[in-house]
């Protein structure tokens, strides 16, 4: 009876998550188009806002895993 008392407690409890650092909720933009510039230009921006983005996601990837290693396996 004591074990489900304490089981009830801890699920009544709660728990209390880390925010979600700011940095992992932006969206990145496309690259801007300007009139006469040359398409290799253009697609080298979209090159590095691509890579700001998967950067973005692996920091995610790490955040969550730190999550679920501190508090617990996904369900």
């Amino acid at each position: 009876m004591n074990r489900a008392a304490a089981a009830e407690g801890r699920a009544a409890a709660g728990l209390v998550l880390p925010p979600l650092p700011d940095d992992l909720r932006r969206q990145e933009a496309h690259a801007p188009v300007l009139d006469g510039e040359p398409l290799l230009a253009i697609l080298a921006r979209e090159r590095q806002a691509l890579d700001r983005a998967n950067a973005r996601q692996g920091r995610t990837v790490e955040f969550y895993d730190d999550l679920t290693s501190r508090y617990g396996t996904r369900r």
